[in-house]
């Protein structure tokens, strides 16, 4: 796939992700739909953020920080980054709708991930 195709995909997985998290935020009756449409509602956010934070995130590194790497990198980078993100945005809203929201959560969630993305960094720069 190139990298053409990658972002138009991207693009239009997030668009479509977006869309869907607008049709389940204006249709669903939260009242009413339960356990489903409380799924379908973190789901498709967390699809559509994912999609355009991972866009983001690869524009900034390709086109503003100009850094120099194989544009796979890039991608991977971008798009673990944009999950790891999505993560604690989606996480801290769900943990808000439970009313367990706190400082020292978001810290705990923040250190959770950064040991992940540390952990990724390490693999990543083992040549094998």
């Amino acid at each position: 796939m190139s990298l053409k195709q990658y972002m138009i995909l991207m693009a239009i997985g997030s668009l479509l992700g977006w869309g869907t998290w607008a049709l389940v935020l204006f249709s669903i009756n939260p009242f009413e739909a339960g356990i489903m449409g409380f799924v379908l509602f973190y789901a498709t956010l967390a699809i559509g953020l994912i999609g355009v934070l991972s866009l983001l995130g690869f524009v900034v590194r390709l086109w503003i920080l100009k850094q120099e790497e194989i544009v796979l990198r890039q991608v991977t980078t971008a798009f673990r980054q944009a999950c790891f993100f999505t993560i604690l945005v989606v996480g801290s809203l769900f943990l808000q709708s439970r009313q367990l929201l706190a400082w020292w959560n978001i810290l705990i969630l923040i250190g959770l991930l950064s040991v992940l993305e540390l952990f990724a960094l390490s693999l990543g720069g083992r040549k094998s």
